[in-house]
């Protein structure tokens, strides 16, 4: 029902809140603290990070340069290596001692995350299971030396897969140390991250090899070593430096690796070079090594080694692949103004899908991220398809799954999936490979901001393209969990449960709320953008990406954080009821009209209208003399007193107020309650009695004064018909049900009719009386 404002004399009009009470707001400082600053719990900025969220004026990391000989055997499936490190000291400290990752001590039998791994067998355990158990290889490196630049022995101590070398002399701040370590390892059985692929039906293996030599922990500023244990789920913590890599295989293989080619002429025919020229300006991947070269290779044996030898510099890691399965295409493509390669290696199971689109896919994902981000600086970009699912990440190559049937077909999921995988895993190159944050300690900054780029770089590949993650409906199911089974996004790589969600989802959801609903596209944008600008090739933690997108932006988040980042509370606000309101002007001829209308509608009752007919006269009608003042509606007639007193009242208000009072505006109060806890932008749509429609939008500071319910008054000049709130499903409300006003009706519940039954089958009517005792069982639709 419509409720009336009458609009007493002498009281100046307004045109929205006023009109009603204003809300009783809570104490912030008593419960309410969720738009309190994070200043207490980010940490205190310095000389080194600032509170802008930027590096500071003495701001330093250290470099490792890496000069790697190793050779791969085949027949062993065996990594034997030697190496040379030059390591610069560029902080303020004096350093008595290295720290070394060694990754593939996760694979000793004593290792940690070993050790640690919880869980049971039931009957579909599967075969691998058991062979982890029960393997009697010794996997794991084994260190052969550990030498000085004079050949001289350093002490080490080998910590899990942690390694220490004490140093004969502190390395001062300033210098650099050059040592060399011989070593080999037994490779493992791909397993997500690294490892290799066999063919039962041909004999063949394709190698996917990382973290496959001792490489140098990270020593910054914020945690001094960082050298928390490999346990499997938090990656890597790499500090920049140049590679020199010289790779011997058998000389049937093909290879790539992060970094450029520096021996082509040694290690392609001559028809292959004249193919890498084609692929200089081609706009469609030229194939360097065709499917029918590949499988005559297949059938081969190798006769001798190939060494070939690659360069990267100014990257935090080296990875390769190699295989005499391995078709490779290529082509050059315009990145931001720079020529860059992009390439693929796939054996013929992973065709047709892999020669038709893994290197387009590239090409389009360094273009897309080099928009949002910073220009692709890297010569190459590799796309490897390893075994059938997941993918992993390394600088300037990627190992990604995706494959079709053995007799070629696919599904359209497949192919979504594989155009997925690539674009993340080729996106990691921003980050963490060059936007350089901490895996070991924190994921959701590499995988949730690259999760939030694959999201956008897959909407720009194909029209409504089937992203997993991105959109606020996607994260729903998750954040409708258990709180007992969610922990906030800032929680330690090592410890979060439900990983996928946690570390991709969320994060990936989250800035994209922050970019559609809550900042805007333009803010966003050119904040995320110096986010990447600033810490490209630096080491950013939390605190720096939270201070820089509010530093760039104007646009205080830190509300956003503590709910999104720090909490596990969800998104859920109810449109609990809504009152509407009308003005009266009070003007003597409307007031007596309306009088007269109110009168004559409160004569409509069932008795009267039947006496309409059944009372043929009544004494009055009869006897007019009976009549008076009452009998008329003479009693509404508006006396000059009232007219008088009228025009006085609009004589004093003004143009705006008097269109006001004449526009028969409508004024709703809505009140939404917020009962998941997570405050957010209160987003309602108005639909009107005459089809159309209007979005009303208010800040996430609306609930500032009061985190559990609000009032809003919402002036419209048309009727509304419905509200809704969260429309476009952009805020992650986890229950719908609550957000229309009037309620929509629930289904209602279903039941069939079963007729004709054949005698062959059973009757549906009777298994369902037997079951639940009633003559017809409902379900609902």
């Amino acid at each position: 029902m419509r409720n009336t404002l009458k609009l007493l004399f002498g009281v100046l009009i307004a045109q929205s809140t006023p009109l009603l009470a204003q809300q009783t707001p809570t104490n912030p400082y008593n419960g309410n603290k969720r738009f309190e600053q994070l200043e207490t719990v980010l940490p205190t900025p310095n000389t080194y990070r600032t509170a802008s969220g930027s590096p500071g004026k003495e701001y330093w990391q250290q470099r490792a340069d890496y000069d790697i000989k190793a050779e791969l055997d085949d027949v062993e499936r065996k990594i034997t290596g030697s190496e040379t490190i030059t390591y610069f000291n560029n902080s303020p400290d004096e350093l008595q001692y290295l720290w070394l990752q060694l990754d593939q001590n996760l694979f000793q039998k004593d290792a940690i995350g070993n050790n640690t791994k919880t869980g049971g067998i039931n009957g579909q355990a599967s075969f691998a299971q058991f062979k982890d158990l029960s393997d009697p290889k010794k996997y794991g490196y084994n260190i052969l030396s550990v030498k000085d630049a004079k050949g001289s022995p350093l002490k080490h101590t080998i910590n899990n897969t942690m390694m220490r070398i004490d140093l004969p002399t502190p390395l001062k701040s300033g210098t650099s140390i050059s040592f060399s370590i011989d070593w080999n390892y037994l490779i493992t059985e791909y397993y997500g991250r690294s490892g290799y692929e066999y063919f039962a039906k041909d004999g063949n293996v394709n190698y996917f090899i990382a973290h496959w030599f001792p490489r140098m922990a990270v020593y910054n500023d914020v945690y001094g070593w960082q050298h928390k244990q490999f346990l499997g789920q938090g990656e890597f913590t790499l500090t920049f430096g140049n590679y020199k890599v010289a790779l011997t295989v058998p000389n049937d293989h093909v290879v790539g690796a992060s970094g450029e080619l520096q021996n082509p002429n040694s290690v392609l025919s001559a028809e292959q070079l004249k193919r890498w020229e084609k692929a200089k300006t081609a706009t469609r991947p030229v194939l360097l090594v065709s499917q029918e070269e590949a499988e005559k290779a297949e059938k081969g044996k190798p006769t001798g080694k190939k060494t070939w030898i690659y360069k990267a510099d100014n990257v935090r890691d080296f990875a390769f692949a190699s295989s005499r399965k391995f078709i490779w295409d290529a082509m050059q493509v315009d990145v931001e103004g720079k020529k860059v390669w992009a390439m693929s290696l796939y054996p013929k199971e992973g065709n047709p899908l892999w020669g038709q689109y893994s290197t387009m896919v590239v090409a389009h994902t360094l273009r897309s991220y080099s928009k949002h981000t910073v220009a692709y600086p890297y010569p190459v970009a590799y796309s490897c398809h390893s075994v059938a699912g997941g993918g992993m990440e390394y600088p300037m190559i990627s190992f990604n799954g995706g494959r079709p049937e053995a007799d070629g077909t696919y599904s359209e999921a497949v192919k979504a999936g594989m155009i997925g995988v690539i674009i993340h895993e080729v996106g990691h190159n921003f980050f963490p490979m060059i936007i350089n944050s901490d895996e070991r300690q924190w994921s959701w900054m590499d995988e949730g901001l690259n999760t939030f780029c694959q999201y956008l770089a897959e909407q720009e590949w194909d029209r409504n393209f089937p992203s997993r993650r991105g959109e606020a409906q996607y994260i729903v199911p998750y954040m409708k969990t258990d709180p007992t089974q969610q922990v906030p996004i800032m929680t330690n790589s090592e410890n979060i449960m439900a990983f996928g969600p946690n570390a991709y989802a969320k994060p990936a959801t989250a800035l994209n709320i922050l970019r559609e609903t809550v900042m805007g596209r333009e803010l966003f944008d050119a904040a995320f953008k110096e986010y990447a600008r600033r810490w490209a090739f630096k080491q950013p933690y939390p605190a720096d990406f939270f201070r820089t997108m509010e530093d760039a932006s104007g646009v205080d988040l830190d509300w956003f954080w503590k709910g999104w980042f720090y909490g596990v509370e969800p998104v859920n606000q109810s449109l609990e009821t809504v009152e509407w309101y009308g003005i009266d002007n009070l003007s003597p001829e409307k007031k007596n009209e309306k009088a007269k209308a109110e009168t004559e509608a409160k004569r409509q009752t069932i008795s009267n209208i039947r006496n309409k007919k059944d009372i043929q006269k009544t004494v009055v009608e009869e006897n007019p003399d009976m009549r008076d003042f009452y009998n008329t509606y003479d009693r509404f007639a508006t006396s000059e007193a009232d007219k008088k007193r009228f025009d006085q009242t609009m004589a004093n208000l003004n143009e705006e107020e008097k269109k006001l009072v004449d526009s028969n505006k409508n004024f709703y109060v809505l009140n939404v309650k917020n009962k998941g806890g997570l405050p957010m932008p209160v987003i309602v749509q108005a639909n009107y009695e005459d089809g159309t429609n209007e979005v009303f939008r208010f800040p996430a500071e609306i609930w500032r004064l009061n985190d559990k319910e609000i009032k809003k008054v919402i002036p419209t000049d048309k009727k509304v018909a419905k509200w809704t709130l969260d429309p476009f499903m952009e805020i992650a409300d986890i229950e719908a049900e609550d957000n229309t006003f009037p309620r929509e009706p629930e289904q209602p519940s279903r039941f069939q009719v079963f007729k004709g039954q054949r005698p062959s089958q059973p009757n549906p009517m009777q298994e369902a009386q037997k079951k639940s005792g009633s003559a017809v069982q409902g379900a609902k639709n």
